[in-house]
């Protein structure tokens, strides 16, 4: 069964920045389980899973605007420390949910002074090409369940208690 809108897929992945850094990978744990289509993804590795099927394996290079978009200047904000009144251990790296013109978002402190915060509300991997690694160990029909809520049932043949299917043994 070829990989399309609907089907829900489980894979193997491992994501690398431009310079090969390894930033994410499921090969030492659970793979990724998710319905085609549901904007679960991003766009560039979404794309590139169409018509893919059981087995497969391959590498895909996503640009940052078809991955986490390019970053804005316009999402980084230094605001009075007064803000943050009843907040405690605020330290860069801490992310903060914030109220802004187009709903809720999370927020990183980047620099934190006496006076001042900064946060940058870009994605953290924002602006970066990224490299991803796949294979491919299900392909099937998503249920009418998993099609409302665009959640993948937990029980998969790769955690079921059949750890000696096909799918299992990668």
């Amino acid at each position: 069964m070829k990989i399309a809108e609907n089907k829900v897929v489980v894979m193997h992945y491992a994501v690398s920045d431009s310079e090969g850094t390894l930033i994410d990978s499921s090969y030492d744990h659970q793979p990724l389980a998710f319905v085609q289509g549901s904007g679960f993804l991003i766009p560039g590795l979404e794309q590139a899973l169409n018509d893919r099927q059981v087995g497969d394996k391959f590498e895909v290079d996503v640009d940052a605007e078809n991955a986490y978009g390019e970053r804005h200047d316009g999402f980084v904000q230094t605001v009075p420390k007064a803000m943050f009144e009843g907040i405690d251990e605020l330290a860069v790296g801490t992310q903060l949910r914030a109220t802004t013109d187009e709903g809720e978002q999370t927020v990183i402190v980047i620099d934190v002074t006496d006076d001042e915060i900064t946060v940058d509300g870009n994605h953290p991997l924002s602006g970066i090409d990224l490299s991803f690694d796949v294979e491919i160990l299900e392909v099937r029909d998503a249920t009418a369940e998993e099609l409302a809520t665009g959640q993948v049932a937990t029980e998969s043949c790769c955690d079921s208690s059949d750890q000696g299917s096909d799918c299992c043994s990668h």
